[in-house]
């Protein structure tokens, strides 16, 4: 049946395939690393600085990601980055004595390495699977891509969270590293070569953007994911564990639930952002969905000084938060896929993710230290200031109109 398929589609499913196997190793990793040094005794500022590699090296290989995927293929850079990120399994399953805290941290390195290739590698092939008069099907596909890999992500949350209370953290990471290795060999045979390989070989200086829209764009992803990440990296687990007292079972299975409902809201966007009125967004959607979002951490922070049930006030607030930071995340994810030039597509969007990589870097230093000096309620003003610079920047997006041919794609 997979056969009859159009060549097209069987990649995008090959592709989507991919990215979910790593997203699932990618979250439960995550959820392993922060719960096991937690309860090892970690500070949240140390678990914190474990991440910091991840996502220093996740800024690093955005920018030159995308130079070498428009150089040599995409094909090789997504089978590079799934082996890399078995690797980074492999020397987590090292003796207990020998997991110090520089040995993570580089284990950490390698494993942001691998996912921002992957991620860069997977949005970058989409933009060279659709035509570029159906901007409607292309939303479509990058917001499908979008929330069933953050569905994946919660998924792994909570298998994360399982596999360390049943098998431990070294059992953990080791069926981790033999179900991704398996990937990458299928990956190595059938994913087509040469996709994305730019027709002129792309010169080291031409890393930046020139492009005024992504340029705007990537500050504005910068904010959003800041604003995300300085309270649900370190600081929400530690919150759920410590303040409200709940074992790892049900931190894993409040964040799997959480990102799960935040991918399927982004697999809906195209629905709720413009496709009945047969329009696609533009800057003006980015502005208006950022603002609304913005409204939501301010309001828990508030609800928290005056005392309400924090139970109530965390998993309510951040159920809304996490649908409107969906609907965010995925127009940003479509906006970045429309503007790129399709020749040398992962220049761009590498330069795009390498802004979202430097937003998860500030936002989980951060989060480590603002919420083990200041709490909760501090990290969530630090979200909503964040929220609103993105609607600021946002403002300076091109706003554009589609007629309904267009977007019917």
């Amino acid at each position: 049946m997979l056969a009859r398929l159009p060549v097209e589609v069987r990649q995008y499913l090959l592709i989507t395939g991919n990215y979910w196997a790593f997203t699932l190793t990618d979250g439960a990793l995550r959820m392993l690393v922060v719960l096991h040094f937690h309860q090892l005794g970690y500070t949240p500022l140390q678990v914190a600085g474990l991440f910091v590699f991840y996502e220093i090296f996740g800024v690093v290989t955005n920018l030159l990601g995308g130079w070498l995927g428009a150089r040599i293929g995409l094909n090789r850079t997504m089978n590079i980055g799934l082996a890399l990120q078995v690797v980074a399994l492999s020397m987590l399953l090292v003796p207990a004595a020998a997991l110090v805290v520089p040995w993570v941290m580089a284990a950490q390195a390698m494993s942001g390495i691998a996912k921002d290739l992957n991620k860069m590698s997977a949005k970058s092939s989409i933009k060279l699977l659709v035509p570029g008069d159906q901007q409607a099907r292309l939303f479509r596909w990058v917001a499908a891509l979008t929330g069933s890999k953050n569905a994946l992500k919660g998924v792994g949350f909570f298998v994360g969270g399982v596999l360390l209370t049943t098998v431990g953290f070294r059992g953990a990471v080791g069926a981790m590293a033999a179900a991704l290795a398996l990937v990458w060999i299928a990956s190595l045979v059938l994913l087509k070569r040469d996709l994305g390989r730019a027709k002129a070989k792309p010169k080291f200086r031409e890393l930046l953007s020139k492009s005024r829209a992504i340029n705007a764009l990537s500050a504005a992803r910068l904010f959003l994911f800041g604003a995300r990440d300085i309270w649900f990296v370190i600081a929400l687990p530690v919150f759920l564990a410590d303040t409200l007292r709940w074992d790892f079972w049900r931190v894993g299975g409040f964040l799997a639930l959480w990102v799960i409902g935040y991918g399927a809201v982004q697999s809906l966007a195209p629905h709720l952002t413009g496709k009945r009125r047969g329009t696609v967004p533009d800057g003006r959607a980015a502005f208006a969905w950022a603002a609304a979002l913005a409204v939501v951490p301010f309001a828990m922070a508030a609800l928290l000084a005056l005392d309400l049930s924090p139970a109530v006030v965390v998993i309510g607030g951040l159920s809304l938060f996490g649908m409107l930071f969906a609907i965010n995340s995925s127009l940003h994810s479509y906006l970045i896929v429309s503007y790129a030039a399709e020749d040398g597509v992962s220049l761009d969007v590498g330069f795009y993710y390498m802004a979202n990589a430097m937003g998860r870097l500030i936002g989980t230093v951060l989060s480590g230290w603002v919420y083990q000096t200041w709490g909760l309620a501090a990290c969530l003003l630090g979200s909503g200031v964040f929220v609103a610079l993105c609607a600021a920047i946002s403002i300076a997006l091109p706003r554009h109109g589609t007629d309904a041919g267009a977007a019917s794609g």
